[in-house]
């Protein structure tokens, strides 16, 4: 069913000494002969480059661009890149995600960390179309296992080559950092091919990913009743009462539940009292909000996937709600997962048993598509470090799901051993990967905070895996327009080490992270 491929394929066993490329000379990499490989593109750029579809990348350094095809079997064609600084490289290797079911590669995270002097690396995981559609995979497993597995992994291996052809030595380091199904896809090489990077930052994790979008058949068959649908207009109510009863948990108003654990919010109070109206629910409303908090539970009341946490209802309108029953990205995801994945196109979520849907997906797609083991033995024994994050106002991928695979490594490894390679921080208003009421920017996909990137998740991995330490002083910023128009930090706060909260100290400034501090919850 897979190849577990544990070692990484030897440059000298496929190149001659003569064949060793000086890092002056990009356009010979287009020569190299590498298994499985077609070379496309290699090509010196500088200052600015164009692609397809997407703004101008600015203000890039000197690089060697190189572009290819891999075909580890005949019903495989993985796009890949790998930028090359063509000075002032830092030694290092930057491997990137994707998102959604992927079909493209993410370029301004390479633009990013390419201006930090990393060499970079990313695929479009086997295919290339618009991250909502799945119809590539229909009856093409093989496809199905390079989006699952084997794209990431085939792309590292060969950036490494590609580094050892162009400056004659390998890199000292490698690290990862991808969110959604890069988060899954971080986690996949965590467990699979531990030996593939040296520090792995992996931001809301799809990791269970059978299960996930099976849970979201019971969300859709209530949402898709006209009875029990709840309707955008309704979101803001349900935020309103929502931090009405937990916002200031951490002792301060502003907006944002910093502890949804704590939270103990009914939303029964939230049941019209007579016509319905905006500003209440009808009861069959009512039992799909219990649904949308609670998860997807068995017959007997188990479990099986989390919901969401309470504060930011407005941020399902994109996610869960829609403009109206059918056009939700959740929605999609689900539809086009089983039509394409799992079942067939004719597959229709209405009239779906979402236990044996469940059931069918877990036998069908769990082997390739989960990054769900807990057991990073391997990964721990080699030196690697693991980051996990998450926003609490995640509406794509419920938070509640990096706690608790957090929870298994610490079970399965010992929370002392767990302390020594893993961490996970969950981010009080932040959405999916990014963006929401909070602050945000924590130094994912290459992105600064106020204070600079060194306060950041990512140079804390770094620091961590290079030094033996990672940085406990991180920040988190909201940045927005301030009065000029000018892009500025609007609000700090420190990023807490689960399980620690971030509680305002009484005094001073409710936009300044100096005036928190981490404690326990």
């Amino acid at each position: 069913m897979r190849q577990w491929r544990t070692g990484m394929m030897l440059f000298f066993g496929l190149m001659t000494g003569s064949e060793m490329l000086s890092a002056a000379d990009c356009a010979a990499i287009k020569d190299l002969k590498l298994e499985g490989t077609t070379i496309t593109v290699a090509t010196e750029v500088s200052g600015s480059l164009e692609l397809p579809g997407m703004a101008p990348l600015e203000g890039l350094p000197g690089f060697c661009r190189v572009a290819g095809v891999l075909s580890p079997n005949a019903d495989s064609r993985i796009h890949f890149e790998v930028w090359l600084p063509e000075k002032d490289w830092n030694g290092r290797l930057l491997g990137t995600g994707n998102g959604g079911f992927a079909g493209q590669i993410y370029y301004p995270q390479l633009a990013a960390y390419l201006k930090r002097g990393f060499a970079v690396a990313g695929s479009d995981a086997g295919h290339q179309a618009e991250n909502t559609d799945a119809t590539w995979a229909y009856e093409h497993p093989e496809k199905v296992k390079d989006f699952g597995w084997r794209a990431v992994h085939q792309m590292t291996e060969h950036a490494k080559q590609v580094i050892q052809a162009y400056y004659g030595k390998l890199q000292s380091k490698s690290y990862f950092d991808a969110c959604s199904d890069g988060g899954r896809e971080a986690l996949m090489e965590a467990q699979r091919f531990p030996e593939d990077y040296d520090g792995i930052l992996a931001g809301a994790p799809a990791n269970a990913w059978s299960t996930m979008l099976a849970a979201g058949i019971r969300a859709m068959q209530k949402l898709g009743d006209p009875q029990s649908y709840i309707p955008d207009g309704k979101l803001p109510f349900i935020q309103a009462k929502a931090l009405e009863a937990c916002d200031t948990l951490d002792g301060v108003k502003d907006g944002i539940v910093s502890n949804p654990a704590a939270c103990k919010f009914d939303p029964s109070v939230l049941l019209c009292k007579g016509e319905d109206e905006l500003s209440c629910l009808t009861r069959p409303q009512l039992q799909t909000l219990q649904i949308l908090y609670g998860g997807f539970k068995d017959g007997a009341g188990n479990s099986i996937w989390p919901g969401y946490a309470v504060g930011d209802e407005t941020g399902w309108r994109q996610w869960v709600v829609g403009e109206d029953p059918e056009s939700s990205l959740g929605a999609r995801f689900v539809r086009n997962y089983f039509r394409y994945m799992v079942a067939d196109p004719k597959w229709n979520a209405q009239t779906a048993d979402a236990q044996a849907m469940l059931n069918l997906s877990r036998t069908r797609m769990a082997a390739d598509l989960d990054a769900t083991d807990p057991d990073l033995g391997r990964f721990a024994g080699r030196g690697g470090k693991l980051i996990l994050y998450h926003g609490w106002d995640d509406a794509a991928i419920s938070p509640w799901n990096s706690v608790s695979y957090y929870q298994q490594v610490q079970k399965t490894m010992s929370v002392e051993k767990a302390a020594g390679f893993v961490r996970l921080y969950m981010a009080p208003g932040m959405e999916h990967c990014s963006g929401g009421p909070g602050p945000s920017a924590m130094g994912q996909f290459g992105m600064a905070t106020a204070k600079g990137p060194q306060f950041g998740l990512f140079d804390s991995l770094q620091q961590w895996v290079e030094k033996g330490t990672p940085i406990e002083d991180i920040f988190v910023t909201k940045y927005g327009s301030g009065p000029d128009g000018k892009i500025k930090p609007l609000i700090t706060r420190p990023l807490c080490a689960y399980p620690k909260v971030a509680r305002y100290n009484g005094s001073g400034d409710a936009s300044d992270a100096a005036n928190f501090t981490c404690a326990q919850p």
